[in-house]
């Protein structure tokens, strides 16, 4: 499993972003929330990442891969929850 802090950009009235936060707290996985409708930088970035979508949640890793909107078995595939398969 990573051990770098993920960065989850969303906001939160998202339900999909807190889901992703339940998530990554059940599991005890280190994140950074920021929340877009207070960050005018962090919605831009968000913006021009998903090609003029502000699609949440985004979440960047430590590698600099991303993953957008991921389902909770998308997001322990790429953190290598076997148990959660």
């Amino acid at each position: 499993m990573a051990t770098e802090t993920i960065v989850v950009y969303g906001s939160d009235w998202c339900g999909d972003c807190r889901r992703t936060k339940r998530f990554l707290n059940q599991y005890n996985i280190p994140y950074t929330f920021i929340d877009i409708a207070l960050d005018p930088q962090a919605s831009e970035f968000v913006v021009k990442v998903n090609r003029g979508m502000r699609s949440i949640p985004t979440l960047v890793f430590g590698d600099g891969s991303m993953l957008v909107e991921p389902s909770n078995a998308t997001l322990a595939a790429k953190l290598g929850l076997a148990e959660f398969a």
